[in-house]
């Protein structure tokens, strides 16, 4: 898929998004609690890939400001009306790689359900660990579509129905990939499901 075909995948499922993640089940509620859990009390907070608002809206209230972007001005639209009621929370429709005047800026970095359709997954990952402050905190829950057989067997069919990742990790690979970035793994767990979740944290290495 090239990168216009991509934006016209989420512009036209936006949405119909939500059920489709309800159809996962437990795990998604879980990571996004666990996102508030471990962003509780910081300052300032930047979501990319924020989709229609299901973790900003969880996120928003536990921080002193929230910035949520999306490249799908679909998606941006169904997070505005979401978080219409929280003061502290600026949506904009932004790629992942324009955000570069940020850089130092925020001291925890969401980026939840994306790193498997990135198509530069390093240079995304750099551009986040940029955003961050030193020591800041980055979260990437994410669905481990080749942890088991079972997660390798839902990821064939959902290739088929609907968008296409660039790649499939396991909870390993993406800790693996985290640390290579630049991270100090904080935490690495797996969120069990039909689809389970890495949920992965870890803080930003400097010198």
């Amino acid at each position: 898929m090239s990168e216009d075909k991509d934006r016209h995948f989420w512009e036209r499922h936006a949405t119909q998004y939500d059920r489709s993640m309800s159809l996962f089940g437990e795990p998604l509620p879980r990571a996004i609690q666990r996102v508030a859990d471990v962003a509780h009390g910081a300052g300032a907070a930047l979501e990319v890939a924020s989709g229609t608002g299901l973790f900003t809206e969880a996120l928003a209230p536990v921080v002193g400001e929230l910035l949520a972007t999306d490249y799908s001005e679909a998606m941006v639209a169904q997070t505005r009306i979401r978080v219409a009621h929280l003061p502290n929370v600026r949506c904009q429709v932004r790629d992942l790689f324009t955000i570069g005047e940020a850089d130092g800026r925020f001291d925890v970095v969401v980026a939840a359900n994306v790193l498997h359709l990135l198509p530069d997954l390093s240079g995304g990952l750099g551009v986040m660990w940029r955003a961050l402050k030193p020591n800041g905190l980055l979260v990437v829950p994410t669905y481990c579509h080749d942890q088991d057989r079972r997660s390798r067997v839902v990821s064939a069919l959902l290739s088929v129905v609907s968008f296409p990742g660039q790649r499939r990790f396991s909870l390993s690979s993406l800790q693996a990939a985290v640390q290579a970035a630049g991270f100090k793994i904080r935490e690495a767990e797996l969120i069990p499901g039909l689809l389970p979740i890495g949920f992965v944290s870890g803080n930003r290495l400097d010198g």
